[in-house]
């Protein structure tokens, strides 16, 4: 079978589960969109990798990146392989000195470490032929992400962005501290944008 390359366009609150986030890939050259209901645990490790944010300790998926490391391990592609009454099931291709093995996953989990190994993601027509969703022709760029909702402020932060417009940048900057002590990273986007918006 065929395999389709994705990447990560958008992660937001899922709009069908409460506490629940969806990641949302896109079909690199192509206008189709996977939506994937995650916990909100994958969701902050997606969006820590994503954004480069350095946690003060090893969250889960970098331990695991970091072990992975250490073996000889090499994570090449993820694979998110089939759909079965709603739920998506993915293999890591890992690669060592003398062997290859696909490992049964569950697929937040390979998204994130997809997004620390920097490898490909894929999937197969089927899955996107039952599950994704074909964006117009011309929605390109931000405008694929927006039709998602709410892409880069995925946490309850979108409710209190007026209060961040009427924060000082000191106030700010303490408020983004306080936010990665409490390892609220998906928060901490919104009010690092914030800050970045007045730099």
């Amino acid at each position: 079978m065929k395999k389709l390359e994705l990447e990560i366009v958008a992660l937001s609150h899922s709009i069908t589960q409460t506490h629940s986030y969806a990641v949302v890939l896109g079909e690199v050259d192509g206008l189709r969109r996977l939506p994937i209901v995650i916990g909100g645990f994958e969701a902050q490790a997606i969006a820590v990798a994503l954004e480069r944010m350095q946690p003060s300790r090893p969250l889960t998926h970098d331990l695991m990146k970091n072990f992975m490391n250490a073996f000889n391990v090499e994570l090449t592609e993820i694979i998110i392989s089939d759909l079965q009454e709603g739920i998506f099931y993915s293999k890591l291709v890992c690669v060592s000195e003398h062997d290859t093995v696909e490992i049964d996953s569950r697929t937040s989990d390979a998204l994130a470490l997809a997004v620390r190994f920097g490898c490909p993601i894929y999937t197969y027509e089927h899955i996107l032929e039952s599950a994704g969703i074909l964006m117009e022709d011309g929605n390109t760029g931000k405008k694929k992400k927006e039709a998602f909702g709410d892409v880069e402020e995925p946490s309850a932060a979108s409710a209190s962005q007026e209060d961040l417009h009427s924060m000082s940048l000191e106030d700010l900057q303490q408020l983004l501290n306080d936010v990665l002590e409490q390892e609220d990273y998906i928060r901490a986007i919104a009010i690092r944008d914030e800050i970045n918006k007045r730099k």
